[in-house]
């Protein structure tokens, strides 16, 4: 590979099934040792283009480069990579150890090689005295240890996962992210993961790839997609948000019910019908507000308890619009917040996202 190669570029990707167009005009460049989240609804495209790069589909135009060689039309086994499905995928009639050295068999390695490169991977995911079992001998975590052994054995300079920890339980899914992420920051192997799981792709991904409807939204870092969306869907997609209609008054003021804002966004002229986004944690609910701009004073009607955290919905009169705002556990119980109370709030604007309001322009047309 060449100094400052991607380890995988696509140029003008596209896919069509028949009249449906799946993937419209992909482009996207893969550092080496990255690892990067396709993360969307579902049916968004992200596993079929997952499955392109892996050259289990073929596009309907565009290109593909693997570590600077053009792999556009190349079969899966000329490509440079191994592969983790959601179901695992492994030979039940196999022992752990043959199904992780499956893949060198046909390398014609010599069976003392052979072994130990296996033991050596069952001990890389913390399997080593597993190899004489059966996968319906092992948990559902432990078979995909097995998957991820095995989609290694090769060396390859690609891992991709489709998926790889839907099938698995909340506890086990959270563990095991965790040690895929510290196993591809040890080999250095360039990852691309598929998930729908928010929480996966932002604390696990290098760079959050977000996909709606056949294209790519945003790229960014976990930081940068959920702190500074570029477009309304990452905005709304991504956690929780408040989304606020509201006109533009000009200079950074807007109009929100009978509120004005002072938000740090100063693009939109004077009458502009905005949507105004505002994620739950962006308020100061102690200390001295009476300092601050953008104060709010409403009711609690409503509060979801979410264990560390409690979502609130706030309804101010004056606002004309329900606000949903986070308070820690510790919070709720100090500031003594509960339904039917009266509260103060102080909105923190300084991640806000500002956007069109494109209902109000169709309405218009």
């Amino acid at each position: 590979m060449a100094i400052n190669e991607a380890a995988v570029r696509l140029e003008g990707v596209n896919k069509a099934f028949g009249s449906f167009v799946a993937l419209k005009s992909i482009d996207l460049t893969i550092e080496p040792g990255e690892l990067v989240c396709f993360l969307g609804p579902s049916g968004c495209g992200k596993t079929t283009l997952l499955r392109i790069i892996a050259g289990l589909e073929q596009q309907t135009s565009g290109r593909i480069f693997q570590n600077g060689s053009d792999v556009s039309h190349a079969q899966p086994a000329a490509r440079d990579y191994g592969i983790v499905f959601q179901s695992y995928a492994l030979f039940p009639n196999l022992t752990i150890a043959q199904n992780v050295g499956y893949g060198l068999v046909n390398r014609r390695k010599g069976r003392i090689e052979l072994t130990a490169r296996v033991n050596e991977l069952l001990t890389l995911v913390g399997l080593p005295d597993s190899g004489a079992k059966y996968p319906s001998q092992m948990s559902g975590g432990q078979q995909q240890r097995v998957a991820l052994a095995r989609a290694l054995a090769t060396a390859p300079s690609l891992l991709l996962l489709d998926e790889p920890l839907s099938a698995l339980d909340a506890k086990v899914r959270e563990r095991l992210r965790g040690e895929i992420r510290q196993l591809q920051r040890r080999l250095r192997v360039t990852t691309i993961m598929v998930t729908h799981d928010q929480e996966e792709a932002l604390s696990m991904a290098d760079r959050v790839v977000v996909m709606n409807d056949g294209v790519i939204e945003q790229v960014g870092t976990a930081s940068e997609v959920y702190e500074r969306a570029a477009t309304p869907f990452v905005a709304d997609f991504l956690g929780k948000v408040n989304v606020l209609k509201a006109t533009a008054l000009g200079g950074g003021q807007y109009r929100v019910g009978n509120v004005d804002l002072t938000l740090p966004v100063n693009g939109n002229a004077a009458g502009d019908a905005v949507r105004i986004y505002l994620r739950p944690e962006d308020r100061h609910v102690e200390g001295d507000l009476a300092s601050l701009p953008n104060r709010l004073r409403g009711r609690i009607t409503r509060i979801d308890y979410l264990g560390t955290f409690c979502l609130v919905e706030l309804r101010s009169e004056a606002l004309g619009q329900p606000l949903l705002i986070s308070y820690s556990l510790n919070q709720l119980h100090d500031l003594h917040v509960r339904e039917g109370g009266e509260v103060e709030i102080a909105l923190r604007v300084d991640r806000v996202r500002v956007f069109d309001d494109l209902s109000s322009q169709r309405a218009s047309a």
